[in-house]
């Protein structure tokens, strides 16, 4: 949520957003009428209790009383300024930074850089299904069976290989060395504080959802009316609210948290869209990660955490690119969102029938700055030192971010590694955990 006062002082800035971010229904004119009628009405309050004071000084009891009814009246209008202002400002979405792209939808993103070799195959490379099926490592049909479509078995080396991934994102994570590596590589002056992992529920009450401005739509989320619980498209969704109405100490920062938990979408708008294999389930496994920071480190934190996706992606030997995503693509609370997308050599692109390959989304790092703080009720309490005798206090900034989701890392690693011969090389960095080279058709 943005702060009324910025709102107010910049209204050209929060008019561009709303058209860039494709949210012009939004009755921003109506929105300042309210912030400035509540202020009125705040200030009559004000000096109703003034003369309320004044009467019970002098016991003049009917002026009392009349002032009484009168503060009544006030405060009820109060309230109804108050609940139309904030369901006003809960529409308004975050201000892009200045250098994200602007563009109505996907095709105005910009690539930024792209690393690796796109492999050059000697035969038709196939898409990860026909290789899953022939394997017998991935079960589509049977899940279908079971759970309905957009559903999956993992068996045999796939689902050793996810935890494989697993293995590698812990080690990785909670690593100073590792971490500090990372940061002198990308040219970095972040803190190199490592990562803390967390178990969080995969279930949370759509108030904190909505607080967290990741509710809607909800027809893409699973909602139990019954308990008033929504299942999680992703960990942040969890790891957000964790200090929901709470003020951290500057010192503490940056706090540094991962997850590893499965993410549920109901994918309402991708009818007819990668209903083959595993790209787009209902289902599926993801590591995220959740910072909390400064206001002034927030952009360094974002920029930290796509570096240590091109690592984890640059271990895996997986050639990508990294995408600045434009306004009318990014999600409502971000500041700032970037993508990477990794090349998979079995996926045809939209308008094509062969498997000529294409790069597809499978990180994202989200930049929110303050945002959700405001609407979480989540502060940082400055250093007495750097902000007077009592110490400043304000919203925390904070940045979420893919570490892998599962399903699209196993795609690409297996259209990536694929053998004329139907087995697929694993990557070296995860062989010591899977104990082989490769994966064959396994026979009983």
């Amino acid at each position: 949520m943005l702060d009324i006062t910025f709102i107010r002082e910049n209204p050209d800035i929060v008019r561009a957003a709303l058209k860039n971010k494709n949210r012009e229904g939004v009755d921003l004119e109506r929105l300042l009428a309210l912030a400035d009628e509540r202020k009125k009405i705040a200030g009559e309050i004000s000096e109703i209790n003034r003369k309320r004071n004044e009467a019970q000084a002098t016991r003049d009891g009917e002026a009392g009383k009349q002032l009484k009814d009168k503060l009544k009246d006030a405060e009820e209008k109060y309230q109804i300024a108050e609940k139309e202002l904030l369901a006003l400002l809960l529409q308004i979405p975050n201000i892009p930074s200045a250098d994200t792209p602007v563009g109505p939808d996907e095709s105005g993103n910009k690539i930024l850089r792209e690393w690796g070799d796109k492999k050059q195959f000697s035969f038709a490379p196939k898409a990860h299904w026909d290789i899953g099926e022939q394997l017998g490592i991935i079960y589509s049909d049977t899940a279908a069976k079971v759970s309905g479509a957009r559903f999956t078995y993992l068996t045999g080396d796939l689902a050793l290989m996810q935890f494989a991934l697993l293995d590698l994102a812990l080690k990785t994570l909670t690593s100073r060395d590792t971490v500090r590596q990372i940061i002198q590589n990308a040219g970095l002056t972040v803190p190199d504080k490592p990562f803390t992992l967390v178990v969080p529920p995969v279930m949370m009450r759509s108030s904190v959802m909505r607080r967290m401005a990741r509710l809607d739509p909800l027809d893409d989320r699973f909602y139990f009316e019954k308990d008033d619980l929504v299942l999680i498209g992703s960990a942040e969704h969890t790891l957000g609210p964790i200090y929901m109405d709470t003020t951290l100490p500057e010192e503490e920062l940056p706090i540094r948290y991962f997850a590893y938990t499965p993410a549920f979408r109901r994918e309402a708008g991708s009818y007819g869209k990668d209903t083959r294999g595993i790209l787009r389930q209902h289902q599926f496994d993801k590591i995220e990660m959740e910072c909390f920071t400064k206001p002034e480190d927030g952009f360094a934190e974002q920029d930290f955490l796509v570096a240590i996706q091109e690592y984890l992606l640059q271990k895996l030997g997986l050639p990508y690119q990294v995408v600045a995503v434009c306004t009318g693509d990014m999600g409502f609370p971000d500041q700032r969102q970037v993508d990477i997308e990794t090349w998979m050599p079995g996926q045809s692109s939209d308008n094509a029938s062969e498997s000529l390959g294409r790069f597809r989304e499978t990180h994202s790092a989200d930049y929110v700055g303050g945002f959700q703080a405001r609407r979480l009720n989540t502060k940082l309490k400055r250093l007495p030192a750097q902000a007077g005798a009592n110490g400043e206090v304000e919203p925390v900034h904070m940045n979420d971010a893919t570490a892998f989701a599962m399903g699209r890392t196993l795609i690409a690693i297996l259209e990536n590694n694929q053998q004329e011969d139907g087995s697929v090389l694993i990557p070296e960095v995860l062989r010591a955990y899977m104990g082989k080279e490769r994966i064959e058709k396994w026979h009983e």
